[in-house]
């Protein structure tokens, strides 16, 4: 009787072993990463978006706003001259797509973008310091 009861029990000790390793390993996989979701390529899982990676964000002065949507940053950098070795200032012009409605001598934020258009690709994020007028 007692090797009925042996018999008896092994394969439920299997079954309840099989269990525990499914669900030690489903743990594991979610204790790793808890966003991730485990089926995979699905994309609706939260770090959906992450493949962007840090754009480039520039500060400067609105030049220009005589386009519809679209204005003229200029951003002022300061460069050490190769051979004198001092600080010369150069600037740059972004061309940026405006939809906060910024005007001439606004500062600012520009992050970097997909092509808008030919000559296009930067956005204006937000207003930093109106003009005073």
């Amino acid at each position: 009787m007692a090797e009925e009861n042996q018999e008896n029990l092994t394969p439920a000790a299997e079954e309840t072993a099989v269990v525990e390793e499914t669900k030690a390993g489903e743990s594991l996989a979610h204790e790793a990463a808890p966003n991730v979701d485990s089926q995979a390529g699905n994309a609706a899982g939260t770090e959906a978006g992450r493949g962007r990676g840090n754009r480039a964000q520039k500060v400067g002065i609105v030049a220009s706003d005589k386009m519809e949507k679209t204005v003229i940053v200029r951003v002022d950098r300061k460069v050490k001259h190769p051979k004198y070795r001092r600080y010369v200032r150069r600037t740059s012009k972004f061309m940026a797509h405006d939809e906060t409605g910024a005007t001439v001598g606004d500062k600012v934020r520009i992050v970097e973008t997909r092509p808008l258009s030919a000559r296009k690709r930067w956005r204006v994020v937000e207003i930093v310091q109106k003009a005073e007028k």
